[in-house]
């Protein structure tokens, strides 16, 4: 369980003060992109080891959420990762896609509830 201040927002913990193995500069780069590809109103949320410190290296997973359907998810959750990871030097970047037509998987639910919201 991640450590450090929190706050609950819309039915999730947001964490505060929590670093990530990411620079501020890639997060704002994962977010736009996101934005640009669905809307203003996406959630992004990094999960998995790049949320541990104590890890070193590791791919990039990202969750991607958004209120309204995805028509092609293969082909949306392809460009995100495709665009994140030519602007990380061709880090690995796995993106799970979470939208009201899309079936809820466990991996899901443990990204939610690991992870830090961008």
């Amino acid at each position: 369980m991640p450590t450090g201040r929190s706050f609950w927002q819309s039915g999730r913990r947001v964490w505060l003060n929590r670093s990530m193995r990411l620079t501020t500069t890639q997060i704002e780069f994962i977010r736009s992109t996101a934005q640009q590809l669905l809307g203003e109103r996406v959630r992004v949320t990094l999960f998995g080891s790049r949320v541990d410190d104590a890890k070193k290296g590791g791919d990039v997973d990202l969750l991607v959420e958004t209120p309204e359907a995805i028509a092609e998810p293969a082909l949306l959750s392809a460009r995100i990762a495709s665009r994140v990871s030519r602007a990380m030097y061709g880090r690995k970047v796995d993106v799970i896609l979470k939208a009201p037509n899309l079936l809820a998987q466990p991996i899901h639910e443990i990204a939610a509830r690991t992870g830090v919201l961008l």
